[in-house]
């Protein structure tokens, strides 16, 4: 008889398989046991984490709790008591439905539930180590249900050495539980980690949990959004231009309260932004869809994050509208005009490095070095003493070596020079026609505080003021991780600031790094940190922005982009502190901030690969003016 080759797995292997849907990681765990304490429910729940959920998670509720004989059954695939046939499933009003989590989880940890029904003198206790063998106990619990999770995969030891650091986790397990607030804001909610009080949120508006979960001064960065139809209910808010954000996790969306993940509905919302939004810029926002159950699937997957509508086309024209209404209204979405493209354009090329002459910022100043050299530039800082070496014309030393005739400035141009020898009376005295001043001035302004102009000899340049000194931080930045020899400017009054529990674990694993950058930090308890120095490029004020930026933007290169340590670090610092769009600069600033771009290893380019450096050409202007 020939053997067969099919064999029926044993049960706790299906588990297993099974549960390698549901629980992924502690943050999965976290978000199944706070489902079923609101759904049972509860009017207040804790959530407590040790170890980022590794050792333990534990969730108590004061909900309805359980009998014995349905404690039991809670933790059997496919138990639930949240559908009883097939057209409960047409119209799930529940979080849970499909009876799959605690038999899940119960397969990769060792699992305990206590629970007691307020009617009930004694309650219930079950335990499962081994993923199929069930303990019950009677005894005296706290009205409602605690589930504790110890050890999450102990024996699956392959799931758990691909988990990530305490911060990865613990950043994603804080962003559950900031889901589920936001959601119930109706009830309470604690979350402590590794015995510290973290979140302590009682019922409040949503105006109030969001200023609790994120800052107290979000809520005026935000729009209110408030549509009702009869096909669904949109409410929210969305953030004001000024409010873009660089990380795609700041994005809360609801379907009937149940936190989801929907490209249709984002994609509608970037779009109603899409004359604001840069590149790698993302709104926030917070909002709630509520429509027909029945016209929404959430049984896409056992996660159920993903959902279906019955008419995508529909929603999104609705979400979209809706958006752009509350945006426009506000009157944040500035007008466009748009221009026939001139037909055989010139695509733009990186040239390569040339000598120049006076005045000529083909590419690079005109105070450059004149020598070309194939090894790479070296990169320097410049003290305030060389700032005014290069801009005040006042240093002593400049005085002392000062040579006998007049030097002109190498920004100046030849009548500028007679300006300021004759000490400020023009020495052309009215003679306006000797020489070609006019046609050979140079200038440098700033252009809606964003960009810098400056007149090259061959046409105009534009210098994209905010990616310039993003590359001149950036190399900085790498250049302070190898010399090893932080320099930091000291506040006088020392900023204290509460971080998360993943931000706050992060900046402990970097704080070698950023240390180097010139940030001196001490680590205080329940997540707080005291910010007593930092770099001499951070601005007064930003000090406690910059650092929380700088770790955004870190955690978004790491899950994005993979970068090595150094390299996102240095690029988040250098994105975070280099001055932005808005920012009004001096002249001597644009001056100076020239010269030190031009002393980097590639000034033509960010760090994020953005241009820095555009030039128009002379002949564009005549083409275009029909001189040509």
């Amino acid at each position: 008889m020939t053997e067969s080759k099919i064999n029926i797995l044993p049960e706790f292997i299906t588990n297993k398989i099974a549960a390698g849907e549901v629980v992924q990681r502690p943050e999965s765990v976290v978000k199944e046991l706070l489902e079923n304490a609101i759904d049972a429910n509860a009017q207040n729940v804790e959530l407590y984490i040790k170890d980022a959920g590794k050792s333990l998670i534990m969730v108590a509720d004061d909900g309805d709790g359980m009998t014995a004989d349905d404690a039991k059954k809670s933790v059997l695939r496919h138990a639930t008591s949240k559908i009883k046939d097939y057209d409960d499933l047409e119209r799930i009003a529940t979080y849970g439905f499909r009876g799959e989590a605690l038999s899940s989880i119960a397969a990769v940890s060792i699992l305990e539930i206590k629970t007691e029904r307020r009617e009930d003198d004694l309650g219930t206790l079950i335990r499962v180590e081994d993923g199929t063998s069930i303990i019950e106990e009677s005894g005296s619990f706290s009205k409602g249900t605690s589930v504790s999770v110890k050890n999450l995969f102990f024996n699956t030891p392959a799931r758990r050495n691909f988990l990530k650091t305490n911060a990865t986790e613990l950043k994603h397990v804080t962003d559950t539980f900031k889901r589920a607030a936001l959601s119930y804001k109706e009830l309470g909610f604690k979350m402590y980690n590794d015995g510290e009080l973290v979140y302590d949120l009682p019922p409040a508006s949503l105006d109030d949990r969001i200023a609790a979960l994120f800052s107290e001064n979000t809520i005026d960065a935000l729009v209110e959004v408030e549509e009702l139809t009869d096909y669904v209910n949109v409410t929210g808010y969305v953030s004001k231009p000024t409010f873009l954000r660089k990380n795609k996790g700041d994005q809360y969306l609801f379907i009937n309260k149940r936190p989801v993940s929907s490209k249709t509905i984002n994609h509608a919302v970037f779009t109603a932004y899409e004359n604001i939004l840069e590149k790698g810029e993302y709104p926030f926002f917070v909002l709630f869809l509520d429509l027909d159950p029945a016209k929404v699937d959430i049984n896409i997957h056992p996660s159920k994050l993903e959902v279906k509508f019955d008419d995508d086309n529909g929603i999104y024209a609705v979400v979209n509208a809706v958006v752009k209404k509350t945006l426009g209204s506000y009157d944040l979405v500035p007008s466009m005009s748009f221009n026939r493209p001139i037909e055989d354009r010139e695509k733009l090329l990186f040239n390569s490095y040339n000598r120049v002459e006076k005045n000529d910022f083909g590419d690079r100043p005109s105070n450059s070095s004149s020598q070309v050299s194939s090894q790479p530039r070296e990169i320097r800082t410049y003290s305030d003493d060389e700032i005014d070496q290069l801009f005040d014309n006042m240093n002593t030393d400049i005085k002392r070596n000062a040579p006998a005739e007049p030097v002109s400035h190498p920004f100046e141009t030849a009548r500028e020079a007679e300006y300021h020898s004759a000490g400020g009376v023009s020495a052309t005295k009215g003679n306006d026609d000797s020489d070609d001043d006019m046609e050979n001035a140079s200038f440098i302004v700033l252009l809606h505080k964003k960009y810098i102009l400056t007149q090259i000899k061959t046409g105009l340049m534009i210098i994209d003021h905010h990616v310039a000194h993003e590359r001149i931080l950036y190399e900085e930045a790498l250049a302070a991780f190898e010399a090893d020899l932080p320099f930091s400017q000291q506040l006088l009054f020392s900023q204290q600031i509460k971080l998360d529990p993943g931000e706050f674990e992060l900046l402990k694993e970097l704080y070698g790094h950023i240390h180097k950058l010139g940030f001196e930090i001490k680590f205080l308890t329940r997540n707080n940190v005291l910010i007593e120095g930092v770099p001499s490029d951070v601005n007064v004020g930003d000090e406690a922005e910059t650092l929380r930026g700088i770790l955004d933007e870190y955690r978004k290169n790491m899950v994005e982009k993979q970068l090595e340590v150094r390299d996102n670090l240095a690029k988040s610092w250098s994105c975070k502190a280099a001055v932005k769009a808005g920012d009004k600069l001096t002249v001597p600033e644009m001056k100076m901030l020239i010269e030190r771009l031009f002393a980097t290893s590639m000034p033509y380019v960010c760090p994020h690969g953005r241009p820095i450096v555009i030039k128009i050409p002379l002949v564009e202007f005549d083409r275009r003016f029909g001189r040509t």
